[in-house]
């Protein structure tokens, strides 16, 4: 089962001059950086046209697959972050109608997701694998 769609990779990267398809593939620093920057003035962006391959391949390995699929998450934020539905389909309902009523704490929240999103949901995934494919 996959983690994260080459597909939703491409289509990201579109927008990637901001860095958020590395935030989809798990590399929040270097999304940051692109972010600030660019896409490192346009040419970091331009070169990770050929690099979300293996991006993709690097998140699998990574990543655990499980109920949570991770690029809807992905979507989920993007789209209705501030209101706070990612965390919602997630299970975490108490901090989720929290970012409904505080527009994502104030946008603090979604910022802390960007960073963290793959991270909560391989947390919950993990806790839905059988015990030995936990012990991988």
């Amino acid at each position: 089962m996959k983690t994260h769609s080459i597909l939703i990779g491409y289509v990201t990267w579109i927008f990637g001059f901001m860095g958020s398809h590395r935030f989809y593939f798990g590399k929040p620093i270097t999304g940051t950086l692109w972010f600030f920057t660019l896409g490192l003035l346009g040419i970091g962006w331009l070169i990770d046209l050929f690099l979300i391959p293996s991006m993709a391949s690097k998140a699998e390995t990574r990543y655990s697959p499980g109920p949570i699929n991770y690029s809807l998450g992905w979507v989920l934020l993007v789209f209705t972050g501030l209101f706070g539905i990612h965390r919602m389909y997630m299970g975490k309902w108490l901090t989720g109608i929290l970012y409904l009523f505080t527009l994502g704490l104030f946008g603090l929240g979604l910022l802390y997701d960007l960073w963290t999103l793959n991270g909560q949901i391989d947390e919950r995934n993990r806790q839905h694998l059988p015990l030995s494919s936990a012990l991988r």
